[in-house]
C-alpha cells in the first residue's frame, strides 16, 4: 500500500458513515446519477440523525431539498429546506440562512404560490441590501418583475424594472438602465 492510499484509508476511517454516505452522495450529484444521490443524502440524514449531528442533518436536508426542488416535489423541497432552516437559525449562520431563503423564494415561484415567493424576495433584497450587493438586488428585482407579470400585475412588474433601472443609473450603467425602462414600457403596453 502506498503512503497515500495508507492516509486515505486513515482519513475513512475517521469518518462516520454518515459523512461517507454524504460524500457519496456529492459524488453520486457530479456524475448527475440523482437517484443514487438521493439515496446516499437520505442515508447521511439517518446517519446524522443517529449521531446528533445537526450540521450534517441541515446539510443532508439541503441537498434532498435541492433534489426534490430539480424533480418538481416542491412540498418536499420545502419540507427540507425548513428543516436546515431551523438548524442554521440556532446557530444564527447567516450566509447559510440566506442560501436557503433563496432557495425557498425560489421553489415558491416555480410552484406558482406567487404571494409567498414575493414575500421571500423581498426579504432577499433586504438582505443583498444589507450585504451592499446591487447586482444581486437587480437580479432580484428582475426575478420580481416576472412573478408580478405572471400575477398579472404590470404596474409592480414595471416598478421593479424601474427600480432596478435606478440602481443600473447610479452607478452610471446607462444601456442597462435604459433597457429596463424600456422592458418597464413595455410590460405596462401589453
Amino acid at each position: 500500500m502506498t503512503e497515500n492510499e495508507q492516509l486515505e484509508k486513515e482519513t475513512a476511517e475517521e469518518k462516520s458513515q454518515a459523512r461517507l454516505d454524504y460524500e457519496a452522495g456529492q459524488n453520486h450529484l457530479q456524475k448527475d446519477d440523482i437517484s443514487q444521490a438521493a439515496n446516499m443524502f437520505h442515508n447521511a440524514l439517518i446517519g446524522f440523525e443517529q449521531d446528533g449531528d445537526e450540521h450534517g442533518v441541515a446539510n443532508a436536508s439541503d441537498k434532498l431539498g435541492d433534489i426534490c426542488a430539480g424533480r418538481e416535489d416542491f412540498d418536499g423541497a420545502l419540507n427540507h429546506y425548513e428543516r436546515a432552516y431551523t438548524i442554521c437559525t440556532k446557530d444564527s449562520d447567516r450566509f447559510s440562512l440566506f442560501s436557503l431563503e433563496k432557495k425557498k423564494a425560489h421553489v415558491m415561484f416555480q410552484a406558482k404560490r406567487y404571494q409567498e415567493a414575493v414575500t421571500l424576495y423581498l426579504d432577499v433584497i433586504d438582505e443583498y441590501e444589507a450585504l451592499r450587493n446591487p447586482q444581486g438586488t437587480v437580479d432580484t428585482l428582475d426575478i420580481l418583475a416576472n412573478i408580478y407579470i405572471e400575477m398579472g400585475d404590470k404596474e409592480k412588474a414595471a416598478d421593479s424594472y424601474r427600480l432596478a433601472a435606478s440602481i443600473h443609473k447610479n452607478y452610471k450603467h446607462k444601456r442597462h438602465a435604459e433597457a429596463l425602462l424600456k422592458k418597464a414600457e413595455e410590460v405596462l403596453i401589453s
